[in-house]
């Protein structure tokens, strides 16, 4: 099967905020900007194991990053949060259609299958 290119940058999404370490730091930049060290700061890991986690939410379209001197600011990307809520609402529109469909022959098997 061929993947199309959102199916991909889904995937990569979901798979960035599959560890609790990255999800942190999505809560965190939805406040506002933050540098790396503020970042890593709560987190108990060397600084090298953080920046993996940072490059996996850089890499799923996340977060992004600027380097100004020697202070790296990161910052949230929206796009790729509305692009997955607009996946997750067209699920909850299918799923939701399905399960009104099953409960009206339920409903009509209840009644006698008229």
């Amino acid at each position: 099967m061929i993947l199309s290119h959102m199916d991909n940058h889904l995937n990569r999404f979901f798979a960035a905020l599959s560890d609790p370490t990255r999800r942190a730091v999505i809560e965190r930049l939805a406040e506002g900007p933050a540098t790396v060290s503020d970042l890593a700061r709560p987190h108990d890991m060397a600084l090298p194991s953080f920046l993996k986690h940072l490059r996996v939410l850089e890499e799923g379209g996340l977060i992004a990053s600027e380097k100004k001197g020697r202070v790296r600011t990161v910052h949230i990307e929206a796009a790729p949060l509305a692009e997955a809520e607009d996946w997750l609402n067209r699920q909850r529109r299918t799923w939701e259609g399905r399960l009104d469909r099953l409960d009206a022959l339920a409903r009509r098997l209840d009644r006698g299958g008229d």
